[in-house]
């Protein structure tokens, strides 16, 4: 049995449960339909909702077609072959609660290279035009929406009848267990771990593969591609290669080491990633904007400072646990707490908490880069509509909640020692603000 501890209060954790289950399925319709079909305009959907009611909603949702599952299934199967059998680094991921430390093969940047070399290439020769992903992306997203919810369905029951570890249990209370998962590492067989596949191998190289798709299906539909798409494209690439890149240090992240597999990471992970992270690539293919060169630079390389920021703060933290704090932060010995803690077996153990370099501006100031760089790749949208700054927005609402239930996690686990490190950096996110 797991506690269940609520961040906020029963009536907004529950009530917020039952309105992301209820409301995000349609959402992705609805952001799809408006950059696809409504030329970006919030109020054309809205009016179209408004005088058709429910039944309008109906009539633009897409049905699951066979060519929508088959390039899921190809691109899924191709995936988790390229998990298993790419060769990579064995490294271990943090301990959990119950003292067990998962152990991963940390082949990410292969299966990221492998899957653009191979994508753009059956382009490039003319087997596969990328264009078809987006002609039939509406029908993909419907397919995804209630295959993942089925997906995570099995994973509930799984964690009921079949756990993969130690770090699994129930709350007593189905929504919760179906919302925030059963298991925290759930794997099939000894190898194939789900959540990689889910956030990683799926999610975020969805990313990847739809920003090329726009980038394509742009330059099919206009015969260039314009500066605008190619801001927010170069952005994306780096933000995601960056990613896959540190894909080992996000195994120690809240996403995979916290937040147990259910809807809110797999469903997110299987649906929202590849719908609403990719909106405003999205909303250009049909609504390019010209830039000119000097404003296209001065965002592109504003975006890149930005990746690079949050890579850094990353890297920085990353440094300093693998050599156990035997180490230079901006060149100088960094400053640390040794936070001591008993998991839930009774075992003694000791953290290391930095408050220098990135990490002594704010508990969470890495979150301040990667939304300013989220901004930077939506902004050569220009500001005709707002829809492509909703994933900035969201962004901000989820990094700010994360921070928040990160600090909650944390204030419990090291009791008096987080105190302390509070006092020695006292803003969560936005130094001297927040």
């Amino acid at each position: 049995m797991v506690e269940n501890k609520l961040v906020h209060s029963p009536l907004i954790t529950y009530g917020s449960m039952l309105s992301l289950l209820s409301f995000t399925p349609p959402f992705v319709i609805l952001m799809w339909y408006t950059n696809v079909h409504a030329d970006g305009s919030i109020l054309k959907t809205f009016n179209h909702l408004r005088e058709n009611g429910l039944q309008g909603l109906i009539d633009i949702w897409p049905k699951p077609t066979a060519i929508a599952g088959k390039l899921i299934i190809c691109y899924a199967l191709f995936e988790a072959a390229l998990q298993l059998l790419l060769p990579g680094k064995t490294v271990e991921g943090p301990i959990s609660p119950t003292g067990h430390r998962p152990v991963y093969k940390a082949n990410g940047m292969a299966a990221y290279a492998v899957t653009l070399i191979t994508y753009i290439s059956l382009w490039w020769f003319g087997i596969f035009n990328p264009a078809i992903v987006y002609d039939h992306l509406g029908e993909i997203l419907s397919t995804l929406i209630f295959g993942s919810l089925v997906f995570c369905v099995l994973l509930y029951i799984k964690g009921h009848v079949a756990p993969s570890s130690t770090d699994s249990g129930s709350s007593g209370n189905i929504i919760v267990d179906f919302y925030w998962g059963m298991e925290l590492y759930p794997r099939i067989g000894k190898h194939f771990d789900i959540k990689v596949f889910t956030n990683c191998r799926f999610g975020m190289m969805s990313w990847a593969v739809l920003a090329v798709t726009y980038c394509i299906k742009q330059h099919e539909e206009y015969g260039r591609v314009s500066d605008s798409m190619l801001v927010n494209t170069i952005l994306m690439l780096v933000y995601v290669t960056k990613f896959f890149w540190w894909e080992a240090g996000y195994w120690n992240t809240m996403d995979i080491a916290h937040d147990r597999a259910g809807f809110y990471i797999c469903w997110g992970c299987l649906v929202w990633v590849p719908s609403i992270y990719t909106s405003p690539g999205m909303y250009l293919v049909k609504q390019p904007v010209n830039l000119g060169l000097q404003l296209a630079l001065y965002k592109l390389v504003a975006g890149l400072l930005c990746i690079y920021i949050n890579y850094d703060c990353d890297r920085q933290r990353q440094e300093f646990r693998r050599t156990n704090g035997k180490c230079t932060v901006w060149g100088k010995t960094p400053s640390k707490i040794v936070a001591a803690y008993t998991t839930t077996s009774g075992e003694k153990k000791t953290s290391l908490l930095l408050t220098s370099g990135w990490w002594g501006l704010a508990r969470h100031f890495h979150y301040v880069p990667e939304i300013l760089a989220a901004f930077f790749w939506s902004v050569p949208a220009l500001f005709n509509h707002f829809i492509p700054y909703f994933y900035v927005i969201f962004l901000i609402i989820l990094l700010l909640d994360r921070a928040k239930r990160d600090d909650d996690r944390c204030k419990a686990k090291y009791g008096k020692y987080w105190k302390l490190y509070c006092e020695k950096v006292p803003y969560r996110v936005i130094p001297g603000i927040y």
